[in-house]
C-alpha cells in the first residue's frame, strides 16, 4: 500500500495532531489570538483536520483488507 506524504513524516502522530488541534481551538474560544492569528491558527487546525482524516481512511481501508482477508478462507 501507498503510504501518502502527510503520513509518512517522521515522528508524525494522529494523537500529537488531535492534541494540536484542541490545543487551537482552546485558544481561539479563550479569545488570546488577534484577528490574523485566529486566521492563521484555524487555517493550520484545518490542515491538520485533512491530515487526521487521511491517516483515518487509509487505517480503514487497511482494515477492510485485513477483515476481507479472513472472510476468503
Amino acid at each position: 500500500m501507498v503510504k501518502r506524504k502527510d503520513d509518512s513524516r517522521a515522528g508524525w502522530s494522529y494523537e500529537q495532531k488531535v492534541l494540536e488541534i484542541e490545543e487551537i481551538i482552546a485558544r481561539i474560544e479563550a479569545g488570546e489570538l488577534d484577528l490574523e492569528a485566529v486566521f492563521e491558527q484555524f487555517s493550520s487546525a484545518v490542515e491538520s483536520l485533512r491530515q487526521c482524516e487521511s491517516f483515518l481512511q487509509q487505517r480503514q481501508q487497511q482494515a477492510n483488507l485485513l477483515i476481507e482477508t479472513l472472510t476468503d478462507d
